[in-house]
């Protein structure tokens, strides 16, 4: 029977409530996400690659460079300085704060070879005692092009800054990525920790003495990575070199610059590569707390001040000058990668959580007095969202459980390997052949934090969705010491998700255990309500609909709702071109492709046809009933 464009309108059916749905595992399995977290710097090392390489699709790249080495900043092929060097400093945060986590979990090799990568490159960028290269490689035709790290024909120039173009930010953010690099590597090799503090103090003191932003020196960097101030690093910097020697001098430095440049000023909700005010806050403060404050004390407790802001803002309990959430309970930053955000502001908790802990000490909040464990719950809430627990049932980190995205915004994983396709792939053939094919990418970036979802827990796996789907350095460093510090609290607690299941783009339901107060009031038929069936559909139908509601969220007083429906093909026939009607739909929807038809969606492009008895799931947030979905049309 021919059914193209046939209008089912006796399958317009209101779908029942049932008492099965999703459930997220009550814990995940940290110590695999921290492995494959490591794996994705692998990913992104540019220069000649090591024997033990892990990452075995890629291949040696940027051998013909000014500058060979150090890392690609996310899914192109640039070395960006200021952001590079952050992500070192995290790392080796990461190494030092949660140094005994990550070695019971036997990944400091690993972790310390990772800021190597990255403190080798910086230390030979840094030729003289007043120069660093700070960027390899121009972004706008690097963007032209989609290729492989392996076949790259754009332009591969060093920049620098010196003492007649200044970059304070950049070379204060490089000195706090060397400073806490030598202290990470003080216990294995303290001749390269003294090496890296020797660069360190030449760079501050360079950063110092020579002030200005470094994007106005480096004016190819404008466009992707401004920096808006140099304050931030400057601190940063004094704050790390005082943490790896001692020296009085430092300390000093960001007590006599606390006013001036905005450190005891400046209230923050962000922390992130160009914003370190925090940082510089929480770090100071454990000073305070351990009672090594000495004279400056006072100075301190005015720091102190604006990491409890910080802190409280987060944790909602900032007197409502908090940080937005998304109805699924994600801090939400910026539109652009805003996974990169939650990563580093969950990081900061999780190390503030240790030092207040050890201290004794609780977080004093304008809505009450906070004890340091809220704070690791939630730590454990963000990664969880991170690695599943969340509207979309999707783990945001790529290659982590069984429900991933598979069209990563990322050149080297959207095409075939150069081991595999032994062919150049030139730069505009790349759009052609790879960028715009609707098929999964060849090769799974382990490890790759995207940018994730919107305000309202909305993501689209699209490849071309760069805000959504990119990858970044910046992003994935906090991660190996929150995900150390979790896998030590709460590791084989659940079942969590098993990082060898394959991608899938279904799931089955399991036992929906909410709470029947909980689930909102739907206009049901009666002889439906209460039963754990499906819907019943009209004669002749081939589709089933099982809905379920999987779990809610209270935000600013509004309960909102994670509406799940598996599309279920009961026909003995392929179906495909099946059009949906969406009405009532008031929060956000994905699983599905909008088309331009008011209300109407399609499958999506990577499953164009549901083979009998095969199922599609999609997903919606929002408050109140249901949506009523019917089926307009299918072949």
């Amino acid at each position: 029977m021919n059914m193209k464009n046939l209008n089912i309108s006796l399958c317009v059916l209101l779908i029942a409530l049932v008492r099965l749905g999703g459930s997220a595992p009550s814990s995940f399995n940290y110590g695999d996400a921290l492995d494959k977290s490591l794996m994705f710097f692998e990913a992104q090392r540019s220069g000649k690659l090591p024997l033990q390489q892990r990452v075995k699709w890629r291949g040696d790249s940027g051998l013909q460079d000014d500058l060979v080495g150090g890392y690609y900043d996310a899914g192109d092929h640039v070395k960006f300085g200021l952001p590079m060097a952050y992500s070192v400093t995290m790392l080796a945060w990461g190494a030092i704060e949660f140094s005994k986590e990550i070695t019971n979990l036997n990944q400091m090799g690993h972790a310390l070879w990772a800021i190597k990568w990255g403190t080798d490159y910086f230390v030979k960028a840094h030729t003289q005692p007043n120069v660093l290269w700070g960027q390899v490689g121009d972004g706008v035709s690097d963007h032209y092009c989609w290729e492989r790290a392996e076949d790259m024909t754009t332009s591969r120039g060093a920049y620098k800054i010196d003492e007649q173009h200044p970059g304070s930010d950049l070379a204060g953010e490089t000195a706090a990525a060397l400073a806490a690099a030598a202290l990470a590597f003080r216990p294995y090799n303290s001749s390269y920790s003294g090496l890296l503090l020797v660069h360190a103090k030449q760079l501050f003191t360079f950063a110092d003495r020579f002030r200005g932003l470094y994007d106005d020196s480096i004016s190819s960097a404008q466009q992707f990575y401004t920096s808006s101030g140099y304050s931030d690093e400057l601190l940063w910097a004094a704050t790390w070199l005082h943490l790896a020697t001692g020296d009085e001098y430092y300390l000093k430095y960001v007590v006599d610059n606390g006013v001036y440049m905005g450190g005891t000023g400046w209230a923050m909700k962000e922390f992130s590569w160009d914003n370190k005010y925090a940082g510089v806050q929480i770090l100071l403060t454990k000073i305070l707390l351990e009672g090594k404050a000495g004279p400056y004390a006072d100075t301190l407790k005015q720091y102190q001040a604006k990491a409890d802001y910080f802190s409280c803002a987060c944790l909602q309990k900032n007197d409502g000058y908090n940080v937005q959430k998304t109805p699924g309970g994600l801090l939400y930053v910026r539109e652009w990668n805003n996974m990169q955000y939650v990563s580093s502001a969950t990081f900061l908790l999780a190390v503030y959580s240790n030092y207040l802990s050890a201290t004794k000490a609780n977080l004093n909040c304008p809505d009450g007095q906070t004890q340091p464990q809220e704070l690791l719950n939630f730590v454990k809430s963000q990664a969880d969202y991170i690695l599943g627990n969340n509207p979309a049932d999707t783990s945001y980190l790529v290659g982590y459980g069984a429900k991933y995205p598979l069209h990563v915004h990322h050149r080297g994983a959207s095409i075939v390997s150069i081991f595999s396709l032994h062919s150049e792939v030139g730069c505009t053939q790349g759009f052609e052949l790879w960028y715009n094919r609707a098929e999964s990418n060849p090769n799974v970036i382990c490890g790759a934090l995207v940018g994730g979802p919107d305000k309202n827990d909305g993501f689209s796996d699209d490849r071309s969705n760069y805000e959504q789907t990119e990858p970044t350095l910046s992003g994935s460093a906090p991660l190996v010491g929150i995900f150390a510090k979790l896998q030590s609290l709460y590791g084989n607690i659940g079942e969590g998700y098993n990082h060898n299941e394959s991608p899938v783009t279904q799931q089955k339901t399991q036992s929906y255990n909410q709470d029947e107060s909980q689930v909102p009031q739907q206009k049901t038929p009666s002889t439906y309500a209460g039963k754990e069936t499906a819907s019943k559909t009209s004669e002749g139908c081939p589709v089933q609909f099982l809905h379920s509601i999987s779990s809610s969220w209270t935000v600013g007083g509004a309960t909102y709702y994670r509406h799940r429906v598996i599309i279920k093909n009961t026909s003995s026939k392929p179906i495909s071109d099946l059009k949906l009607v969406v009405k009532d739909l008031t929060g956000s929807l994905w699983g599905l492709s909008s088309t331009e038809e008011k209300d109407t969606y399609e499958l999506p492009q990577w499953q164009k046809v549901l083979n009998p008895g095969s199922e599609c799931i999609f997903v919606y947030v929002q408050g109140g009933p249901q949506a009523k979905v019917s089926i307009k049309s299918f072949q």
